[in-house]
């Protein structure tokens, strides 16, 4: 399938109020591309916050992160991150001894989960008049930012991530998972830009990503072969965001380029009346420390 990407852009919404067209698109696509809804302020803001939360942080205490076999490499301290600020490295980002190759700020993959809640520069962003007025526009109730990450797609050694469904890991009954994605940097596709199937996510959700007894996690079915020519890309300028359905399905390939793409999600579900949170989803919260809802 031949189609260009720019057949999935729209005009950035006023203040987060997407129009009926807007809605249609994304239900009907599984996703929608907003550019020009973040200002080059913001992105700076939350690109500067990272550099400081990255000076501060111990490379010992950290934990690798795989884009491809993450059920074989989770641990404790990712699963801590429901409720924390986790530092998560590349795959690549050691060599055969075990050191760094280059300067931490260049190894780490991602940052998460509970941005959204705990640093004050991205919960400012994360709980917009604009972010609230994506969620109303969608039909959210009370819609709960449940998962957010900070993404940084390295120069050169940025990991792949799969194609997979964002419910697999984020999954309430009935389901409601919607993706927030932000690029803070351009995105193209030799540095790794999201590549999404359209209309893939009226097929359901295929597989799940479940907690089970002892801490461990695992899939409850074999990663689906996908047709990857049936793929859009999603190239975008700083500032886009992008909506993305929870049974969409996704991907983006490693960076082989000399730039960086960063980028930064977050991931809510319905909390309403109705709508229950999956006791076996590998995020969960204390009953001390709950998820607060956006609205």
């Amino acid at each position: 399938m031949c189609v260009r990407a720019s057949a999935y852009k729209t005009a950035p919404p006023q203040l987060g109020v997407l129009s009926k067209e807007q809605v249609d698109k994304f239900h009907r696509d599984g996703f929608l591309v907003l550019e020009k809804f973040a200002s080059p302020e913001e992105c700076a803001a939350l690109q500067k916050r990272m550099d400081q939360l990255l000076q501060d942080f111990d490379p010992q205490t950290v934990s690798i992160f795989s884009t491809k076999n993450q059920a074989a490499t989770t641990d404790n301290y990712f699963l801590r991150s429901a409720s924390d600020i986790g530092f998560f490295f590349e795959d690549k980002a050691f060599d055969e001894a075990g050191q760094l190759r280059q300067a931490k700020e260049l190894s780490i993959n991602k940052v998460g989960h509970a941005l959204h809640d705990l640093d004050p520069v991205f919960r400012q962003f994360s709980r917009s008049a604009a972010v609230c007025n994506v969620m109303r526009s969608l039909g959210y109730a009370r819609p709960l930012p449940v998962q957010s990450m900070y993404i940084f797609k390295q120069p050169s050694i940025g990991g792949e991530v799969v194609p997979h469904q964002d419910s697999s890991f984020i999954h309430t009954s009935p389901l409601s998972c919607v993706g927030l994605w932000w690029a803070l940097e351009d995105c193209t596709k030799d540095n790794g830009c999201l590549w999404a199937m359209p209309g893939i996510h009226k097929d359901g959700l295929k597989r799940r990503f479940t907690l089970g007894p002892g801490g461990k996690v695992s899939f409850d079915a074999p990663q689906p072969a996908y047709d990857l020519s049936q793929f859009v890309p999603l190239e975008c300028p700083a500032g886009t965001l992008v909506l993305l359905q929870g049974e969409n399905v996704h991907y983006s390939a490693e960076n082989t380029s000399p730039v960086s793409r960063h980028s930064y999600s977050m991931h809510l579900v319905e909390s309403a009346p109705g709508v229950t949170w999956s006791a076996d989803n590998w995020a969960q919260r204390a009953p001390e420390n709950p998820w607060q809802p956006l609205y």
